[in-house]
């Protein structure tokens, strides 16, 4: 009998840090063969080159696909998507794929997803019907919902948007997040072998900090990061300061530029371009406070029962646990939400993600589809 082949597409460090519980289920599977590409910023070394993260976990790279050059504005971005595309389409061509299965609603995402339509090959979309009303990846998340044919969202009002959408309910699943499933699952790093790791000593109060292009803000990313930065500096030494970069959207290169210089004068911040997840959910567990516009803030953190102080309007539209402090991107107003962070209970907070299982639930779903082939002419269902 012939292995059903589920290829994976990865773009960025912390897409894979999710879709790795999904490619070990796969893997143990003797029914299914795994194929994984990898594109983005996986493939670039001003990102971290996070592509030998997947290899060391022991997973085979079918086919890598670079699309970024140094360009990071909105030109160099739209011919990194078009390069995307074409790449994506050689590569299904030669792989041919049963199954195409992707994640959430970055750009290169979107390419794959165009190219596995054009040639007539099913899609598992994890991460639909969310809401993110400050970046473009909104539109881009529901542009890739149209042309999916299996859905699996993080919550029940993500489900019911995605069949707002006119998609199936059949094909529609509330299998909750998937990141939840590495909480659950990861064996995490002890605090001294974690700061042996990061080469970096906790203070009294510690902060995880990540910040992203906000791609539909009239104030720029880099003024954005620039309150931020003025924010944390206030902290004080007694408060350390773990940054992660900034993804490959538009700026996204010049806010790492700018956060390494900021850690470099900093004796009590430093910089790691990737964490990888291990480290990166071992470093939530001994931080007080999760800052910045990352969706590891409204998703993983709540689990670790701590805050997070979420900026700006990029993620604006997600569900969100009660730890979640929002507040504009101005240096005062995040330097006071951050001293609030401090002293917020989060002990009993409930993470509204799901309960970590999602990776075996979102296989079953898949083997089930005896025919793939059939999903692929769609009718649009009313509400």
């Amino acid at each position: 009998m012939r292995k059903r082949k589920i290829c994976i597409v990865t773009g960025s460090r912390a897409e894979y840090g999710l879709l790795y519980w999904l490619m070990k289920e796969i893997r143990k599977d003797q029914s299914i063969h795994l194929q994984t590409v990898v594109t983005g910023s996986h493939l670039s070394a001003a990102f971290g080159s996070t592509y030998r993260d997947i290899e060391a976990d022991g997973f085979k790279i079918d086919r890598k696909i670079p699309i970024l050059t140094h360009d990071t504005t909105a030109t160099g971005v739209t011919r990194a998507l078009g390069k995307a595309v074409m790449g994506f389409e050689d590569a299904f061509k030669d792989l041919r794929p049963d199954w195409v299965v992707v994640l959430g609603d970055r750009y290169e995402i979107l390419a794959a997803v165009e190219a596995a339509l054009i040639a007539r090959i099913p899609v598992a979309h994890l991460a639909g019907g969310d809401l993110t009303e400050g970046a473009v990846d909104d539109s881009i998340r529901h542009a890739i919902t149209k042309m999916s044919h299996l859905h699996f969202a993080t919550h029940a009002a993500a489900a019911h948007r995605i069949r707002q959408l006119g998609e199936a309910p059949g094909t529609v699943f509330n299998a909750g997040h998937i990141g939840l499933d590495g909480v659950r699952n990861t064996d995490l790093l002890s605090r001294s072998n974690l700061e042996k790791s990061l080469r970096f000593k906790f203070r009294n109060r510690n902060l995880l900090v990540t910040f992203h292009p906000a791609t539909l803000d009239a104030m720029p990313s880099i003024r954005q990061l620039g309150e931020l930065l003025s924010a944390l500096a206030r902290l004080g030494p007694d408060t350390g300061l773990i940054f992660t970069a900034s993804n490959a959207d538009t700026e996204g290169i010049k806010m790492n530029r700018k956060i390494k210089i900021f850690a470099a004068a900093h004796a009590n911040a430093c910089f790691v371009p990737s964490l990888g997840q291990r480290r990166y959910l071992s470093t939530m567990k001994y931080v007080d406070a999760v800052v910045g516009n990352s969706s590891s803030g409204i998703y993983e953190a709540p689990s670790f029962k701590i805050p997070t102080v979420n900026i700006g309007d990029r993620q604006q539209g997600r569900q969100q646990a009660a730890s979640v402090l929002n507040c504009p991107p101005q240096a005062s107003r995040i330097y006071r939400t951050i001293l609030k962070a401090f002293k917020k209970d989060c002990s009993k907070v409930l993470n509204p993600y799901g309960d970590g299982r999602s990776a075996p639930r979102i296989l079953r779903a898949i083997k089930k589809i005896r025919d793939p082939q059939k999903l692929l002419k769609k009718r649009f269902r009313e509400i």
